[in-house]
């Protein structure tokens, strides 16, 4: 691949996957006097999946808010998560056959006041988009506790393509996901 990116290029494809350190390096730089979000979120998308020390993620991040802001794609936290690589690669393991009206949604979870793992996830299927159901949960609407008390941005990425998928296969790969992320360590709420 080329490493053409634009605000549509999903996280996934990974674009810049075969370019170097130094050129990633660049790349950011460029979409930082650009205030391109889109291309400074794939840049540093792409390190985090390589994994890149902690501290020079929340730097890259910290600058992007900073320069970018208005136009960073919401696929991209606006924090360090250690295990996000993790996450996509158990996500992408689920495809649903048919579309439909259903989506699958994960919610990062903050656990620093009682875990030595800061960070969980909630696993959900709705009808309503990530951000919405979100709000939901935030406004106490059929509300999962985790999410009202813990819940603090939705991590849209990793189920980019389980969006708009028929609710029999989005019931089954909600409960499915939640078992994986479990599995590879994850400390897990929801799947039901």
């Amino acid at each position: 691949m080329n490493g053409t990116v634009d605000a549509n290029t999903p996280p996934t494809t990974r674009p810049l996957q075969g370019l170097s350190r130094a050129a990633i390096g660049k790349r950011f730089e460029y979409a930082l006097a650009a205030a391109d979000g889109a291309g400074g979120a794939h840049c540093v998308h792409e390190l985090w999946m390589r994994g890149e020390m902690a501290i020079n993620i929340e730097r890259a991040l910290e600058r992007l808010w900073a320069e970018a802001g208005a136009s960073i794609p919401d696929w991209l936290p606006m924090r360090y998560i250690e295990w996000l690589p993790t996450a996509y690669d158990v996500a992408m393991r689920f495809h649903a056959a048919a579309t439909g009206r259903s989506n699958i949604y994960l919610v990062l979870l903050d656990y620093e006041d009682s875990r030595a793992e800061s960070y969980g996830v909630y696993v959900g299927m709705s009808k309503y988009t990530p951000a919405q159901r979100f709000d939901q949960h935030k406004a106490g609407i059929r509300a999962a506790g985790s999410v009202l008390r813990r819940g603090i941005e939705v991590l849209t990425g990793p189920t980019l393509h389980l969006q708009y998928i028929k609710r029999g296969e989005a019931e089954r790969i909600e409960a499915e996901l939640a078992e994986a992320l479990t599995a590879a360590g994850l400390l897990v709420k929801g799947g039901h």
